[in-house]
């Protein structure tokens, strides 16, 4: 299914069951009261763009674009846990949100890359979560699972062979970090391969990165890409979730039964093979 692209509309200007620049739309259905007209009067600017022209001008910058599960290679055949946050993931591409530097929450009508991949993992029912695109990456680093990618500049080098959908994806020089050391400044989560090029998806929020051709704004799904050799920025590594993949059950151990057994079968084969 071809990705859904969405822009350049002012959609419902106030959050269900709240306000707009301290405005409440009337909930009593109250008629003729000079209130009540004054109320539905200025909700009305609003959706026009004159109440609020700033507002109104960032919600027509916005540019997503989304796609459903299924459209994934992997969705079918990974574990639960990882659809379910391949799902909700998804589900926040839908809601025409712009990128808003500082914001973790969809209520603000936007969201930075780290407060996008902690809202995604807070409605997948984890608690306790990074903020930071620099903690989410010392939180990966911590479970021992992160892999380091220095110097590399494509997609097809041989160090993503491990990379998983649902694992978080990390980028350092983006914009300016100050002391952080490493200099993190971009988080996305990595959430497989589009059955209709082949080609990776990931999901986070910027402003200004692709997807299949087309310049986003907001919170979206986007091109799986990594700098070009050269560039001010570098992709510096990726890993799991911590806690998100069930883990593997350890091998059993072999027990002194067992090694009698084999030794006893190495020397009946060897017995028999004497001349």
């Amino acid at each position: 299914m071809p990705a859904s692209f969405q822009h350049g509309q002012v959609r419902d200007p106030i959050p269900p069951g709240g306000s707009a620049g301290g405005i409440r739309a009337s909930a009593d259905g109250t008629r003729g009261h000079p209130a009540s007209f004054g109320r539905k009067a200025a909700v009305l600017l609003i959706v026009l763009g004159f109440g609020f022209p700033a507002f109104a001008q960032k919600r027509k910058s916005i540019a997503t674009a989304t796609i459903e599960p299924a459209d994934l290679v992997e969705y079918e055949t990974e574990v639960p846990e990882v659809r379910k946050l391949i799902e909700v993931s998804l589900e926040l591409t839908k809601k025409r949100l712009g990128y808003q530097f500082g914001s973790n929450s969809p209520d603000n009508w936007g969201m930075d890359c780290s407060g996008t991949v902690q809202a995604a993992l807070s409605r997948y029912g984890m608690k306790e979560l990074p903020r930071s695109s620099y903690d989410f990456y010392e939180w990966a680093k911590a479970s021992g699972t992160l892999v380091p990618t220095p110097e590399v500049a494509t997609t097809e080098d041989p160090i993503f062979a491990k990379l998983k959908p649902g694992d978080l994806l990390f980028w350092e020089g983006t914009y300016e970090t100050g002391d952080r050391d490493p200099p993190i400044s971009h988080v996305m989560i990595y959430l497989g391969t589009l059955k209709a090029d082949g080609e990776g998806v990931v999901f986070g929020a910027s402003s200004g990165r692709r997807y299949r051709g087309k310049k986003i704004h907001g919170v979206s799904v986007f091109d799986w890409e990594v700098p070009r050799e050269g560039s001010d920025s570098s992709f510096v590594g990726y890993g799991p979730i911590p806690g998100l993949r069930p883990k593997e059950a350890p091998a059993p151990p072999i027990g002194a039964n067992v090694l009698k057994s084999l030794l006893e079968n190495l020397v009946k084969k060897s017995e028999v093979s004497s001349p």
